[in-house]
Parts: C-alpha cells; structure tokens; sequence
C-alpha cells in the first residue's frame, strides 16, 4: 500500500497528469487557473524530494523504480516545470478542452520518463508521450493535420516498438531492468544490437539525420500555442536518455556534428519561420548530442534547460506575431516592430540568447560543449560547431526577429501581444538575461559539480572568441544582404529527405499494393477453380445421377455385410 502510494501521490508526473484529466470534466474558463496550481504543486513535491529513489514496486519478481531524482533528472525536471508553467500563461484563456488535457499531460509524460529509474517505467511514459503530444498536432482539426498527426504518431509508435525490443534484449543480455548507463559496445568492443535498437528508439525520438522530419512534417501544423509545447518535450526526453544510458559515446560526436549543419542550409531557404525554427531544434539538439558522446554531460544538460527557454522564447513571439497577422511567412511578415515593439525586443532577446552573445543564457552553456571538443583536441568537430554557432545566428538570432519585424514593409499594422503572451515572454526573456549574468544558480543544477566548479564562462579567452564568431557572422548576413545574396524569401515548398517517403516511397507503397492484390486475385482464382473441380468431381459421384446414388442389388449388400463381419471376428480374436 505505501509503495502504491509513493507511486501515485509522491511522482511529480502523476500530479500533473492527475491534473490535465481534471481539466476534461471542469468548466473550460477554469481550465488555465488549474494547470497552473497543479504545475505548482507538482514543483512543490518535486522541490520537497530529496535526491535518491521513491515509488520501488515489485512486477514479476523485478523491482521497478518509478522515481529516481538525481543530479541529471533534477535539471530536466526543473526547467520541465518551468516550461509548463510558461506554456499556461502563455496560453492563458484557451478553451479547448484537448489541447487543454494536452498542454499538460504531454509535458508530465516527458517528466515521468526523466524520472524513471527503470526502463519499464521509461516505456510507459515514452508511449504515454507520443500518444499525447499528437492530440496537440490534430488541434486544428483539418485534413492536412490528421494526416500529419497520424504520421507523426506513427514515427512515434515506431520509436516505442524500437525502444520495447531493446528492453527485452537488454534484459535478455543483464537481467536488469535498471535504467542506467548501457553503452554501444560490450568490453570486447563489438557493437551489442540491444544497444544498437535502444539507440536507434532513442535517436528516433531525438531527430537523428535522416530520422528528423517528423518534426517539420508535425510541429508547424500544429497550433500556435501547440507549436510552443511540441518543440519542448519530446526531443529533450530524447536527449536525457542518451545522457543517461550512452555518455561518452564516440559516435554520437559525429552524429551530433552532422545535426548541428545540415538543418541550417535548409532553414536559410526556408519561407515559412514556424519550420525555420524547426530546423533550429535539430540544430540545437545536436549541441547537445555532441555533447554527450564528448562526455560532458553538464554541457548537454545545460545547453538543453537553456534552449528550453530561449527557443521557446522564439516560439512564443513569432506565435505572437502569427495570433495578430494569421501568417508565419516571411513573404507576409515584416515591418511589425512599429506596433509589436514590446514583442520584438523580447525575440531580440531570445535571438541573442540562441546565438550566445555574452550576458545571455546561450552563452553560459554553450562554450561549456565547444570548451569540450578543444580540450578533446578534436580540432575538425571544434570547427564544425563555430560554424554551426554562426549558423545559428544567420537562421535563427537574425532570420527570426529581422523577417518578422523589419525586412520589408508589409503593411500590416497590428495590435501588441495579449497580455497573458507578453508576460510569458517577459518571464522567458528575464531568465534568458538573468541566468546568462548571473548563472550560478543554474551551475548549481548541473550534474557534475567538480567540473562545473572549474568552469569560467567570463574569462577573456570566452568573451573575444564568442564576440569575435558573432561580429563576423553578423557582417557577412549584411553583406549578402546589401550585395542581394541572400537567399530571398518567396513562397515555395523544400525538398528534404521525407520526399524519399513521401514521392517514391508512395509510388512503391502504391505498386506493392497493386501487386499484392493481383497476386492475391490470381491465387483466389487457382483456389475457386480448384474447389468448383472438386466439388464437380463429388458431385457426379454423389449427386442424383452419381454412382453412389445407384440402386445396388440385396446380394452385393449382403456380401459386404459379410465380410465387413468377418473382419470385426478377427480384430476381437486377435485382440
């Protein structure tokens, strides 16, 4: 009964969960008032818990830690929280009963798995995630975001499969259902496919190359405010579990490196800026995943609690800016500062943070992952992430704030933020500010406090490396600018890799359907035709005018009934 009870009243994730289901049988208008108590309470219980595990219940023998809160779980559930409580505000006075349930319950499912300190756990709340995060991408409710909900919840699906298999294997390989480290390669250096098919569930999830479109397919259809909570949650609880269970892990550097490139030459061209930002998360998270195969996981674990605000920050005042115009298209944007200039010194903000400039968020934490390739003496992935870094500031510090409130004029005048928006954003930009000059109380959370401790974000060496990135990325956008270089803005749809899927990939679904239904037409066709023979064949022997159906003599009846009788003689004197 007390586990029970631990399980069900000390989990935080329980108690928002608990909370959005109160949302679907309470008035609508209340609906915000009670997100946001039970997000207090639930960081009220989190704050109350000690570090160590809770809610231990027994399921065939293995005990199942339903509640761990270490040093790596406590970062991500705290800015988890604190993301929630934006995104309420954010959205304060919404009356959608789904996206109500959404808001909350997609959020405390990203906060169980980060809590889990077994895999069983981690799989039911990994499930519980993509089942309700996609109730946030069908809000609208038309054609085109059904269909992408259901290949989004199809990819998630996929993730979930993927990450119950590894399980199994796992157990198969330890006996243990502990989530913890679980490594790439056994001691002899082979690659272990356990590992191999966890890695995958998890990189699913975290928008590996080749694996990432489900977010520009998914994210930007969504709702303005579902937009803001999707690019949260998902991708972040990808990033813990690659923390948690492949620290160190050689291979992620590289793949981490191909993330943080690859995304910013599409968002360059890309017209629409709800999908900029969407390549930005990929982007992003590749920070981050370079991050845990160079081990440090500090870096990871901040980087990802600071992108948490600052590009949600981005999110929120584009989303601003979209809820007043009904647009996220660059062709249709710009010239917004004359009336939304309380909103676009907050994207400011939030641009400057992602770019890292000195005094932000971005700045404190992002060197902590660059720092790590130096000292690696990995001087070619050094490289690539300044590049990234200056990309980062061409797509998402400069291409957001200027394409939306400058660039052309399009004459659209409309009214400032809501207030519920701008106090969100205005909540998002002071921690963007105030942790990036005072970042002590985010050091304080970060899992590794020796290496934390030797960490100087300030020194000299920082500031003119980082300044020195930036003025240059900066000059160079003006200069495409001024010269006309600069990939315009126009109306257009770009090709990424799910056109492999989406073009080819039906064509082939397509023949292979066809295929099977003819091969499935001619084998019905051979089976009928070998019935009816059959049944003809029973049919002259048993039909009316068949051979049994003759009258047979009282004799040749009589001789059978004879020797039918001596047989039955010799089976019973033998017997």
């Amino acid at each position: 009964m007390n586990a029970l009870f631990d399980v069900f009243v000390q989990n935080p994730a329980v108690i928002l969960t608990a909370g959005a289901a109160i949302t679907l049988a309470t008035p609508r208008h209340l609906a915000s008032l009670i997100l946001l108590v039970v997000t207090a309470l639930s960081a009220i219980k989190l704050f109350t818990l000690g570090l160590g595990e809770y809610g231990k219940i027994s399921l065939f023998g293995e005990t199942l830690t339903t509640l761990r809160l270490d040093p790596l779980s406590r970062i991500f559930a705290v800015v988890f929280h604190i993301a929630a409580a934006l995104n309420i505000i954010y959205a304060w006075g919404q009356r959608d009963r789904a996206q109500n349930f959404a808001t909350l319950a997609y959020p405390a499912a990203a906060l169980g798995g980060v809590l889990a300190g077994d895999l069983i756990t981690l799989f039911i709340w990994w499930e519980i995630a993509a089942i309700t995060s996609v109730f946030l991408v069908w809000a609208p409710g038309t054609r085109v975001t059904y269909l992408a909900g259901m290949r989004y919840l199809s990819i998630q699906v996929l993730s979930g499969v993927l990450l119950l298999g590894g399980i199994v294997l796992l157990y198969r390989e330890t006996g243990s259902l502990a989530f913890n480290f679980i490594g790439l390669r056994d001691a002899d250096g082979a690659i272990k496919f356990s590992a191999l098919v966890m890695l995958l569930a998890f990189g699913i999830k975290a928008a590996f190359p080749l694996l990432h479109n489900w977010v520009q397919d998914a994210y930007p259809k969504s709702t303005i405010t579902g937009a803001i909570i999707l690019s949260i949650f998902t991708t972040k609880l990808a990033v813990y579990s690659l923390a948690r269970g492949f620290p160190g892990q050689s291979e992620l550097i590289y793949v981490g490196a191909v993330m943080t490139i690859f995304p910013i030459f599409f968002a360059l061209i890309e017209n629409d800026l709800r999908k900029v930002l969407t390549y930005s998360i990929n982007n992003q998270v590749g920070f981050m995943v370079c991050a845990i195969g160079l081990g440090t996981i500090n870096g990871a674990a901040g980087y990802a609690f600071g992108n948490i605000i600052f590009e949600g920050l981005l999110f929120m005042a584009l989303g601003a800016a979209m809820f007043r115009t009904g647009t996220s298209k660059a062709t249709e944007l710009g010239g917004l500062y004359r009336t939304m200039p309380i909103t676009m010194g907050l994207c400011i903000v939030g641009a400057m943070s992602i770019s890292a400039f000195p005094g932000t968020l971005g700045f404190v934490t992002k060197g902590l992952i660059i720092d790590a390739a130096g000292y690696a003496h990995l001087f070619w992935i050094w490289l690539v992430l300044l590049f990234a870094s200056a990309g980062v500031l061409e797509h998402a510090g400069i291409k957001i704030p200027y394409f939306t409130f400058f660039a052309h004029d399009s004459g659209k005048r409309p009214k400032e933020a809501p207030p519920q928006m701008l106090i969100a954003m205005g909540i998002a930009g002071a921690l963007c500010i105030g942790l990036g000059v005072y970042p002590d109380p985010l050091y304080a959370l970060m899992p590794d406090q020796d290496a934390i401790a030797k960490y100087h974000p300030y020194s000299a060496y920082h500031v003119v490396e980082q300044l020195q990135l930036l003025l240059w990325a900066v000059l160079a956008f003006a200069v495409l600018i001024i010269i006309k270089w600069y990939p315009p803005e126009i109306p257009s749809t770009n090709l990424d890799t799910d056109w492999f899927y989406r073009v080819p990939g039906r064509a082939f679904a397509g023949w292979v359907s066809g295929a099977s239904g003819a091969t499935f037409n001619a084998l019905w066709a051979i089976f009928t035709a070998r019935v009816h023979a059959i049944m003809a064949r029973i049919y002259a022997v048993h039909g009316p005018e068949g051979q049994m159906a003759k009258s047979w003599p009282i004799g040749f009846m009589a001789l059978w009934t004879a020797i039918l009788l001596g047989f039955v003689l010799v089976i019973a004197f033998f017997a």
